[in-house]
């Protein structure tokens, strides 16, 4: 029941993707010529099983309702390790300057149907290394809402299936709203995880994923990152953990206003492992930087602990 209702609201959250204005013959050219430098994404690309070598760059509001059905091909070139600094595809809100710093993000975005060499990595603010304005930001009590205010939201990926090569294949970062991951699967490598739900996100929801990648920690690493429904996926452990929900205070000196709470972890199937399969609050402070944030009377400047409250984890299995 817990998880129907959350979904329910999930969905009414991202609600229709909006009638963006389809590629032409000229932009599906473009994006399927191989080049080093990305291509900037504006409209819907139905590509029918042709694959992109190229980088794709999806980038502020003038992005929204952008998408790509591959139709079976795949974006990236096969075992090319990919950067966080230039990711196989990137969804990114554009900084704008100004006295106070804003944010141009794209929204009610789709990807469907794609193999992706490499990562896809979601930012808001923060985006190309601007720690600082996180840092500035989380410095003041609204922090959480303008974190979200400012990211990428409503993102839709189905039926995709993403090849690791290094860095975190599937990236939530501070803020992001509204991600739906539904059905494909995870394979090849991770450095880390093979999905991160960062800091100040939330809405996300992981349904009916096939998990068959190396990794060096858990799965899915839920940091700081709220109401999100996991269900219905299948994990291949290899002796690593599943889910873990914690809170990575202090790190970089920004503070995590939000804590691991809310999520709905039901009906999966872990194999590979006989223990840690999920664990909430699984750091709780701990870690050499959790004072590099000390000073303010909130959040994990506050209280180091992960303060994981409210979760639910029911009906998942644990099979050899």
């Amino acid at each position: 029941m817990i998880a129907t209702l959350i979904l329910a609201a999930l969905q009414g959250q991202a609600g229709a993707l909006p009638a963006a204005r389809p590629c032409s013959a000229a932009e599906i050219t473009a994006l399927t010529t191989a080049s080093a430098e990305p291509y900037r994404l504006t409209c819907r690309a139905v590509l029918g099983g042709r694959s992109v070598t190229r980088r794709v760059l999806i980038e502020g509001a003038e992005a929204s309702g952008a998408g790509i059905d591959c139709g079976g091909g795949s974006i990236g070139r096969p075992g090319v390790q990919t950067s966080t600094q230039a990711p196989t595809v990137a969804i990114w809100s554009r900084r704008i300057d100004g006295p106070v710093p804003r944010w141009s993000r794209p929204t009610d975005l789709s990807i469907a149907n794609c193999t992706i060499h490499g990562n896809i990595r979601i930012w808001g603010m923060g985006a190309l290394s601007r720690i600082e304005d996180l840092r500035a930001s989380s410095r003041t009590p609204g922090h959480t809402a303008a974190a979200q205010a400012s990211a990428p939201t409503r993102i839709a990926v189905t039926g995709t299936t993403l090849l690791g090569t290094g860095s975190i294949p599937f990236y939530v970062g501070p803020g992001v709203t509204g991600v739906s991951l539904n059905g494909g699967r995870f394979a090849g490598r991770s450095d880390s995880a093979a999905i991160y739900l960062d800091a100040e996100s939330a809405g996300a929801a992981i349904r009916n994923v096939a998990f068959d990648i190396t990794t060096p920690r858990e799965q899915i690493a839920v940091d700081g990152s709220a109401r999100n429904l996991i269900s219905g996926n299948r994990f291949v452990l290899r002796g690593r953990g599943g889910v873990f929900l914690y809170r990575n205070c202090g790190e970089d000196g920004v503070i995590r206003h939000q804590t691991p709470s809310g999520n709905v972890i039901t009906d999966n199937v872990f194999s590979g492992s006989t223990a840690r399969s999920v664990v909430v609050g699984s750091r709780n402070g701990g870690r050499r930087y959790c004072g590099d944030d000390r000073g303010y009377p909130f959040g994990s400047s506050a209280d180091d602990r992960d303060l994981a409250t409210g979760n639910t984890v029911q009906r998942n299995r644990t099979v050899r």
